[in-house]
């Protein structure tokens, strides 16, 4: 039998969209934006991907994967997020607060870069990054990680990170 696949997405400002169908046409999978499948359409799949970005420590859209483990669970299960911070302790803080215990067991999870532009920013999120501009702002020069400098950047123009060759590791995964 074939392994059918469903890639799912919840994209923000286009970055998870654009993974989610870069992923979808290497693996020949159905590509669905989150409010256009139901849970119970998950049953068909053999393998689902779900992609967001990551939101004050949160993957958007998550709730989706959350509210129907139980029916997906005997399923291959990749979670994909979209985001600036190249930290592995933040990734894994991320993951833990995103997934109980089980789930970990059961859902590989790959963190791919995104894009920033903080013109394109609703005002939620603009007071957000002025927040977090705020306390990378207070550091000394030789103190910025790279990914301080990228999100320094995006608020003098759009910063663009997505590499269509990230998405390899996911896609030998499958």
């Amino acid at each position: 039998m074939k392994n059918k696949i469903a890639v799912i997405y919840k994209s923000k400002y286009g970055s998870s969209k654009r993974y989610a169908g870069w992923i979808a046409l290497r693996l020949d999978a159905d590509l669905y934006e989150i409010n256009d499948i139901r849970g119970k359409d998950l049953e068909t799949y053999n393998t689902i991907i779900y992609g967001g970005g990551i939101y004050v420590g949160k993957i958007n859209g998550i709730k989706f994967i959350n509210k129907n483990y139980e029916r997906i669970k005997d399923k291959k299960l990749i979670v994909f997020t979209v985001g600036l911070d190249s930290k592995e302790d933040n990734f894994n803080k991320l993951i833990e607060n995103n997934f109980n215990k089980e789930q970990l067991e059961n859902i590989k999870v790959f963190n791919f870069k995104g894009a920033f532009d903080y013109s394109k920013l609703n005002l939620i999120d603009k007071f957000l990054m002025k927040g977090l501009k705020s306390s990378i702002d207070r550091k000394s020069i030789r103190d910025l990680t790279d990914d301080d400098k990228i999100v320094l950047e995006g608020f003098e123009k759009e910063i663009d990170l997505c590499d269509k060759k990230s998405i390899i590791s996911l896609v030998e995964n499958i």
